[in-house]
């Protein structure tokens, strides 16, 4: 009788694709800090986008969200805070 040899055993493995990461995901990021009003929404268009294709990126996408909202509140207390003083300085400056 004569001896069967064991299967050879893998010599490795293939390790699975990366996931793509949505481009409006990058995109919404950068615009939250240049631009946050636009950079918000563009993060809540990528977000959802990832939703449904299971696209890498959600942290991104969520980053911009945060980003755009704080930058956009910020802002809108500057202007206010700009028309407070100018309306106080013209009040006052007389």
């Amino acid at each position: 009788m004569t001896a069967t040899p064991p299967p050879a055993q893998p010599t490795g493995y293939t390790p699975a694709p990366a996931a793509k990461t949505n481009t409006l995901a990058i995109v919404g990021l950068i615009l939250a800090i240049v631009v946050p009003v636009v950079g918000l929404i563009i993060s809540i268009i990528a977000n959802n986008q990832i939703k449904q294709t299971g696209e890498g990126g959600a942290g991104l996408a969520k980053a911009g969200i945060i980003v755009g909202i704080i930058f956009t509140i910020l802002g809108v207390i500057g202007i206010i805070a700009n028309i407070a003083l100018l309306g106080a300085a013209t009040t006052y400056g007389s």
